[in-house]
Parts: structure tokens; C-alpha cells; sequence
């Protein structure tokens, strides 16, 4: 399959827009209202949410590369697509949620819903592309454990 640049790009964009669309409602929380919170002892430090968030939304946009560019005309390749989006777009959510109304319970309203999408995204991926299904492994461990962590500070706070 020859690299189709265009694709790639707007898949790269996609979760990259994202995080960057999260990340202004964040970067004001992180040193005021989330610094104050009681936190889990298994809280990683904050330094390390930015090259994680990094790597994962490289890896996302890889995964949906590979979906998108795949010459399958599957339901499974649709859903994939549509799920994909939803979860983007609850990604962005979270964060606006979470962090920019400062709502640990708004936060969990919508982190289970993006789990579940990222889910269902990649039981469709495998169909598709196992690359795919394989690039999302490590955000759904991460959303996994954001889960945790934002329950955690729910009940702490």
C-alpha cells in the first residue's frame, strides 16, 4: 500500500488537534485546581502526562492511517471509522470536562463512554488492520488507567 501523505496528515491532525484543544483548558488546571486535589498514591507525577499524550496521539493517528487507507469495504472498517471519531471527539471532551470545568464527576461521565469506544474501535480495527489493533493497546491501558485515577480522585475529593 503506497503512503498516501494527505491521509496521513489529517489522521496525524486529528488526534494531535485534540489533545491540543484539551490541552488549553488543562494547562490552566494543572498548577492551580489539580495541584490541590488529593491525590492516590499511585498519581504519576504531572511531567509525564505530556510525553505520554504525545506518544499516544502519534499512535492513534498511525491506527487510523491504517484503517482509513485500507482498500476493505467492510462494515467493520465503517464502524471502526465512526467509533474512532466518537472517541476522538469524547477525548477532547474529557479534558474540557475534567479540566476545564474542574468536574472530577463530569470527568467520569465521560471517560467511561470514551473506554468504551476505544473498545468497540478496536474490535473493529482487527478486522481491519491487526497493526491498527495493536497501536491502540497502549491508549486503552492508559484510558484504563486514567479511569482508575479519575474515579479515585472523585472519591478522595
Amino acid at each position: 500500500m503506497p503512503l498516501d501523505v494527505r491521509k496521513l496528515s489529517i489522521s496525524l491532525l486529528a488526534p494531535f488537534g485534540a489533545g491540543a484543544i484539551g490541552s488549553i483548558a488543562t494547562a490552566s488546571s494543572i498548577p492551580t485546581w489539580y495541584a490541590a486535589l488529593n491525590k492516590p498514591f499511585f498519581n504519576p507525577p504531572s511531567w509525564i502526562f505530556g510525553p505520554v499524550w504525545t506518544l499516544l496521539y502519534l499512535l492513534l493517528g498511525i491506527a487510523f492511517y491504517l484503517i482509513w487507507s485500507s482498500k476493505q469495504r467492510t462494515i467493520h472498517k465503517r464502524k471502526a471509522i465512526r467509533y474512532y471519531l466518537i472517541q476522538i471527539i469524547l477525548n477532547t471532551l474529557w479534558s474540557l470536562v475534567f479540566f476545564g470545568m474542574r468536574t472530577t464527576l463530569g470527568g467520569i461521565i465521560i471517560i467511561i463512554p470514551l473506554l468504551i469506544f476505544i473498545v468497540l474501535t478496536m474490535n473493529n480495527a482487527k478486522s481491519v488492520s491487526v497493526t491498527s489493533f495493536l497501536l491502540l493497546v497502549p491508549y486503552v491501558l492508559w484510558v484504563s488507567f486514567a479511569t482508575m485515577l479519575n474515579i479515585s480522585l472523585f472519591l478522595l475529593n
